[in-house]
């Protein structure tokens, strides 16, 4: 007989865009041939920069030859990749970061998820709401119960911010700007979390999987732009919003040196040693393939095209908002991220407004309550789809 992981029962059975995904065919089903406009999953919809495209295929003539033929790749990354990140993303932001610091992934959802095999089992540990789901389900599939996990709640009279706990916490999930709301935290604002976390000795893990769509001054792109930040956070990014590498898959995670947590004995363990071999043991890293298209993101007309794409995302986030503020629905977001956060008419909820949208106009969001039950009330909308689609949807709902 085997047995089954209990925490498993803990969690929703189908992930929320599964769900999304199951409405949106049973509508298709409904009234065949109806043209959907997918603005809840937070997929891409422009194609890969050419200079990446370009680095690619020269990579992949290298795999052709025995004299540049790469085999398993080394567990945190190539260095080449590594050297291009620290140079471009830390030091360049004053950030002291070490190449050795940098583990190049296949993911950051996978990343959030797979640091919790570090956790031990006495961890506090608090998430706000609302929030992206992976944090949440990640931490009840480790086996952590109601006890563990506090939430700190982020509504409109808090601008979508989470408040510093009042209690005991050992690890603290943070995400800027935010997914859902699209919020993002001042640099005043973060250095109080860095601060917090030093003085009670927790752990921020710290999602910055859109800092490259940030564009209001003060905004910091990293959490280590904030002085003290190395003793007591991680931090996960992400090629895919950025470069477009939903369907290529490459991430990576900073664990610094030095940054330490507790054992039930009372001894301090290095994270970034326990990390390197938690990787080694179950990673067998990116495809050197994927590694040099990377790369290229950094070049001259990789940065280029990574900007002109945000500004296509972002426009369209922008208009999205515009079109529900002219309907008298309050909106956020849209401005230091590509999601746009919809309060929704009193007479629904979440779930039943994402079905009249659905239904009557053929566009599909992410019910807010999805994110958690401070997101009851709102719908979330990306601005990832293409021009067409949200003048599409400017023209029916304005008609």
């Amino acid at each position: 007989m085997a047995w089954a992981n209990p925490s498993f029962l803990e969690i929703p059975e189908s992930y929320l865009f599964g769900t999304i995904g199951r409405k949106i065919q049973e509508e298709r089903e409904r009234v065949p041939g109806k043209y959907i406009i997918r603005m809840g999953i937070g997929d891409v919809t422009l194609p890969l920069p050419p200079v990446v495209l370009a680095a690619m295929h020269r990579a992949v003539d290298e795999m052709g030859d025995a004299k540049t033929f790469q085999g398993y790749p080394p567990a945190a990354g190539f260095d080449f990749l590594r050297e291009a990140i620290v140079a471009h993303d830390y030091r360049a932001r004053g950030c002291d970061i070490s190449v050795d610091e940098v583990f190049v992934s296949d993911g950051a959802k996978s990343d959030v998820a797979n640091f919790t095999d570090l956790y031990g089992d006495a961890n506090v540990i608090a998430i706000s709401d609302p929030v992206y789901p992976v944090y949440l389900d990640s931490v009840r599939i480790a086996g952590f119960g109601p006890l563990q996990v506090k939430f700190m709640e982020c509504t409109e009279t808090s601008g979508f911010l989470p408040a510093l706990p009042t209690g005991h916490v050992d690890i603290l999930y943070l995400c800027s700007p935010n997914n859902p709301t699209g919020t993002a935290m001042t640099r005043d604002q973060l250095a109080q979390w860095v601060g917090y976390a030093r003085a009670n000795g927790a752990l921020i893990l710290y999602d910055s999987a859109y800092e490259a769509y940030v564009s209001t001054p003060g905004i910091p792109r990293s959490i280590y732009e904030i002085p003290g930040a190395r003793e007591c956070a991680v931090e996960f990014r992400s090629f895919s919003k950025t470069a477009g590498f939903t369907g290529v898959r490459c991430s990576y995670t900073v664990v610094p040196k030095g940054l330490t947590a507790r054992t039930k004995f009372g001894h301090d363990v290095d994270l970034h040693k326990l990390w390197a071999r938690r990787q080694a043991t179950k990673f067998n890293g990116v495809p050197y393939i994927i590694q040099r298209a990377a790369e290229a993101v950094y070049t001259p007309e990789g940065q280029a095209a990574v900007k002109a794409n945000i500004a296509v995302y972002m426009r369209n986030a922008g208009r999205i908002r515009a079109l529900f503020e002219s309907r008298g629905q309050k909106a956020f977001g849209g401005v230091d991220a590509p999601y746009v956060w919809v309060k929704v008419p009193d007479k629904y909820d979440s779930w039943s407004f994402f079905d009249h949208m659905l239904r009557e106009y053929g566009v599909a969001g992410t019910p807010g309550s999805g994110f958690g039950p401070c997101g009851e009330g709102y719908i979330r909308f990306t601005g990832f789809g293409s021009l067409a689609d949200v003048e599409r949807l400017e023209g029916l709902m304005k008609a």
